[in-house]
């Protein structure tokens, strides 16, 4: 039964794209409508960080409280993603992405025009839940656009988007926001995500959620092997991650690069650019090595950042391989995920944006009390100590994982 229903599955979807199934090419419209997506979700996390001492000052709090706002979107995202997506199964899948795109279009509208500092934490946690069912919905979205052979470079088209939002969103926020204000920026977003209504709706085609005889068990998805494994090096990986970025620019001070710190975000977000573009060429068939490589790198990264009296040059080349590595981590977790959770890809997508955004907020207070306590110059330190027990991890998996059904095994 589970051999028919998989051909009867695979020659309706083949029906629904037959352009794609019989070319074999990218659906760029289809998955750039994703990459939009994917920019817009990061950007409704990241981009509050760069406006904080402004947003301190328009509504009369610290800058503690104002950061807030990036702590609340990662909440909502973290834990409305699996709940939402066990919820929502059975419904159709561009209507869900375009009621998030609507979400984020009517949220950062508040946003922008709130006088009231609650209403503006409430509007960034509804923005948040919102982004939680996009993250759970775009991995399965751009592999069910595209034929099996493809599906690697499908999925890092719509994550283009994560690094483009690091790498100019945030510093173009942070621009825009010194010249006409911050609320600016969360009005322009609210334009684009009006955008991402239209374009959905013209050039994403539809898929149908998952009939009741077809879901899987959240438990029964958690106990497949290689599902918790993965989700243990999705954790491990964000939290050295985004430990070290958030305080970015208290380490680049403690090293006496306090005033290029935008220079080096700049040159961490272009190498991402660079990863994620490797990525996508490599992907298909090479799953386990990238992951295994771009893991290394970041562990040669955080030792010799750990190790000090480094030179200039030295520490903005760490800054580019650490781009290098990081830039396609989103595309190869949310894979590998995919590959070896089977048919409950979906809830593990909702898994995946839950640790995710759970280590993503968690970062900032673990990082938060070790600069307090220690000082800026020993978070590679606790970068490098969450790094190898990932490596190992990833390392280990037992399960076959593949870019596509007829790959080597990982």
């Amino acid at each position: 039964m589970t051999g028919k229903r998989h051909t009867e599955t695979a020659t309706l979807t083949a029906s629904r794209r037959p352009e794609i199934a019989s070319a074999g090419r990218l659906p760029l419209g289809a998955l750039l409508a994703l990459t939009m997506a994917s920019f817009i979700a990061t950007a409704n996390e990241t981009v509050p960080a760069g406006l904080l001492p402004q947003i301190a000052e328009a509504f009369g709090v610290s800058q503690a409280w104002a950061g807030q706002l990036v702590t609340l979107c990662a909440l909502g995202s973290g834990l409305a993603a699996i709940p939402l997506t066990l919820a929502l199964q059975g419904s159709r899948r561009r209507l869900l992405l375009w009621v998030a795109a609507g979400v984020f279009c009517v949220c950062n509208a508040i946003t922008a025009l709130s006088p009231w500092f609650g209403l503006t934490l409430a509007a960034r946690f509804v923005v948040g839940i919102a982004t939680g069912l996009a993250w759970s919905l775009l991995a399965g979205y751009a592999r069910r656009l595209v034929a099996p052979a493809l599906q690697g470079r499908a999925m890092a088209v719509a994550m283009l988007g994560i690094p483009l939002a690091l790498a100019l969103g945030v510093p173009f926020s942070a621009w825009l926001g010194q010249l006409l204000g911050w609320r600016w920026v969360f009005g322009v977003l609210s334009i684009l995500s009006l955008l991402l209504m239209l374009w959905t709706h013209l050039r994403v085609p539809d898929f149908a959620g998952q009939r009741s005889t077809q879901r899987v068990p959240l438990r029964q998805v958690l106990k497949t092997p290689g599902v918790r494994s993965v989700l243990a090096v999705v954790m491990l990986w964000i939290l050295a991650h985004y430990t070290l970025y958030t305080y970015i620019a208290a380490f680049m001070a403690s090293v006496g690069l306090a005033g290029q710190v935008d220079r080096g975000l700049l040159s961490f977000g272009i190498a991402a650019l660079a990863g994620l573009w490797i990525t996508g060429v490599l992907i298909d068939g090479r799953l386990r090595r990238l992951i295994l490589i771009n893991l290394a790198i970041f562990v040669l990264v955080a030792f010799t950042l750990s190790v000090g009296g480094l030179a200039d040059s030295t520490v903005y080349l760490c800054l580019v391989l650490w781009g290098l590595s990081f830039g396609g981590a989103p595309t190869l977790l949310q894979t590998a995920l995919a590959e070896v959770a089977g048919e409950g890809a979906d809830i593990a997508q909702s898994m995946l944006v839950t640790v995710f955004n759970l280590a993503f907020a968690g970062s900032g207070v673990i990082g938060g009390v070790l600069l307090a306590g220690w000082g800026a110059q020993t978070i590679p330190w606790l970068v490098l100590g969450l790094l190898l027990p990932t490596l190992l991890i990833a390392s280990t998996v037992k399960r076959p994982l593949t870019s596509h059904p007829h790959t080597a095994p990982l």
